[in-house]
């Protein structure tokens, strides 16, 4: 079954699924390493890894496309990424869906903010018209070949006009045909009671340290019936986190010695990145070819 059919039934089935966010494709490869079934990749994080700045929308299409090809290259699961607004208008969004069906997303989601997106939980967000956003939607939709892709369509007009203003453009994405809506911040359990009773699901949770504390556990997530719970930047801020604490003591004390515990055993490396089965396939092609080579000499006299 390949990665678009397999997201499809995870966010079908039952129960909550704990979606991590992937910063590169070490992080992605460890999240498979772990366990999850699937992952995220964020602009968030993709700007945090690539140009060690905050997410202005300052990127672009193909540098996304080349980064989240690199984070489903490292994994056999699904990736679901983020398209930001499309990146333009809307012949910038069918070259972006193409580009993102080639990278082998399992599928993404689309703002309506204005061009270019910022971080959802950054001040100075503004939205387009819904007719504007519809037609990106429109764009997308007929710009996929792969109807095994999620199509989602997020807005952020719940910060700027409230929880009935974002419900309603949801209702309107959900009617141009996309796969899944998400009201973004409207995350406290009285909001999420109103957006389930309004729209259809897959519903999916966002719990990002870029928003602060969480209004909800996950048991309370799971309880209200979310699909998915992604954390889109534990990654980054684990991993910035831990190079930061390491790098301070080797200035410090010159030395790892306090925060050896903190720093991957060098076994666990090669199991990440699959050594042995590295070597193993050098080996064998290496072999293959010899055998190859002998064959034809023998031929030849």
């Amino acid at each position: 079954m390949n990665t678009r059919k397999r997201y499809r039934e995870i966010l079908a089935r039952p129960g909550l699924d704990l979606v991590p966010g992937a910063y590169d494709a070490l992080s992605a490869r460890i999240m498979e390493y772990c366990g999850f079934e699937a992952i995220s990749g964020g602009g968030y994080a993709a700007v945090g890894s690539m140009l060690a700045e905050p997410d202005g929308g300052q990127s672009n299409v193909r540098d996304y496309a080349d980064h989240y090809a690199r984070l489903v290259d490292a994994v056999d699961i699904p990736v679901y990424v983020d398209a930001d607004t499309g990146f333009g208008g809307v012949h910038n969004v069918r070259r972006m869906v193409r580009a993102f069906e080639r990278a082998g997303v399992a599928g993404f989601f689309i703002s309506d903010q204005v061009f270019p997106n910022r971080c959802g939980y950054l001040p100075g967000k503004q939205i387009v018209s819904v007719q504007d956003m519809l037609a990106r939607l429109n764009a997308a939709l007929d710009a996929r070949t792969d109807p095994d892709m999620i199509i989602a369509a997020r807005t952020d007009a719940f910060h700027l006009e409230g929880i009935d203003a974002a419900i309603e453009r949801c209702r309107l994405f959900r009617e141009a045909g996309v796969d899944a809506v998400k009201p973004m911040g409207a995350d406290s359990w009285d909001d999420s009671v109103k957006v389930f009773a309004a729209l259809a699901g897959p519903h999916g949770y966002t719990m990002s340290h870029a928003a602060g504390k969480p209004k909800l556990t996950l048991a309370q997530i799971e309880e209200l019936g979310y699909a998915t719970c992604s954390f889109p930047s534990a990654a980054l801020f684990a991993a910035a986190g831990g190079v930061k604490r390491a790098m301070e003591a080797l200035k410090r004390d010159r030395s790892f010695a306090q925060v050896e515990d903190e720093i991957c055993a060098l076994d666990d490396y090669y199991d990440i990145v699959r050594l042995k089965r590295h070597n193993e396939q050098e080996q064998h092609w290496v072999e293959s070819a010899e055998a190859l080579a002998k064959g034809a000499r023998k031929a030849a006299e």
